[in-house]
């Protein structure tokens, strides 16, 4: 069966109790929003906070190239959403656009696989309607590449075998454009594909660090476990599996309509104390 993503709203207390949005009618997008090319599916999304609402970026895959493209959509409140349009588009297949401020700039790193490296856009306008390529930073294959600050460092958690979902590498640097050092523990996931694949923006929450991860064992993007880091360091890391999954196969969602077959992204913001909003995708 041909993969059926589409983007919905969840909303709880915290990134780990989290359900669909009151008042909102999931998926919040699907391919039948998008008015400038024609998708198969969107999915991947990440979600970033502006003084006049809230923009995300996802993947759009265009069904005349089979390549994935970025596209964005607005809201008001983070709850209802519009289709805006093609934000970036390169001659090879893009995902993941992990979208994030730093120093009054907006960043982009999507997953880039055909181009070998994980490449740093940054955006040209207020709008972040048009995006820079102004950075490489690490080489090679690198799946989902998923950045968390801790500490004053960058931290970049990738998936090198996109193909078997079964490893993660990590890297560590003092500045966004490097040098970035491969984590002398690294790959710190081999040959388990519960807890390698990164599905969203790893955050740190009441004390504790968390990532995402995709659980692959039955099917690519079959549900979202999450994972507590409980040591990283630049000569240590640790981290522990939370049980039951988030999303998707085996949480509390399996049965969910629009997203039956699997889910494999988040990407949770806080709004306040036990407030948090996140985008999510799922298969149908």
């Amino acid at each position: 069966m041909a993969d059926r993503w589409s983007i919905g709203i969840f909303a709880g207390s915290s990134p780990l109790s989290l359900g669909p949005a009151p008042g909102v009618h999931n998926p919040v997008l699907t391919a039948a929003d998008v008015t400038d090319l024609a998708a198969e599916f969107v999915a991947d999304p990440f979600m970033i906070r502006t003084a006049a609402g809230w923009l995300m970026f996802f993947e759009v895959l265009d069904a005349d190239s089979g390549l994935g493209r970025i596209a964005s959509a607005q809201s008001d409140d983070g709850l209802r959403w519009r289709y805006r349009e093609l934000a970036l588009v390169e001659p090879f297949h893009l995902s993941y656009p992990f979208v994030f401020e730093w120093q009054g700039e907006r960043y982009m790193i999507p997953e880039t696989l055909a181009a070998g490296c994980v490449r740093l856009y940054r955006a040209d306008d207020a709008a972040m309607s048009r995006w820079r390529h102004v950075a490489d930073l690490v080489d090679g294959p690198a799946a989902d590449p998923s950045l968390l600050r801790h500490r004053d460092r960058w931290w970049l958690f990738t998936c090198p075998r996109p193909y078997q979902h079964d490893a993660l590498r990590l890297y560590f640097a003092d500045d966004l454009f490097g040098p970035w050092l491969e984590h002398p523990a690294s790959p710190i996931v081999d040959g388990d594909c519960r807890r390698a694949r990164p599905a969203g923006r790893p955050l740190s929450f009441d004390g504790r660090l968390l990532r995402f991860a995709q659980d692959c064992r039955e099917v690519y993007g079959g549900a979202v476990t999450a994972v507590e880091i409980e040591e990283l360091t630049v000569t240590d890391y640790r981290d522990r599996l939370l049980d039951p999954p988030i999303l998707g196969r085996g949480s509390s969602f399996a049965g969910l309509a629009w997203a039956r077959a699997g889910m494999h992204q988040i990407d949770a913001h806080r709004l306040g104390p036990e407030r948090w909003l996140a985008c999510v995708d799922g298969n149908g």
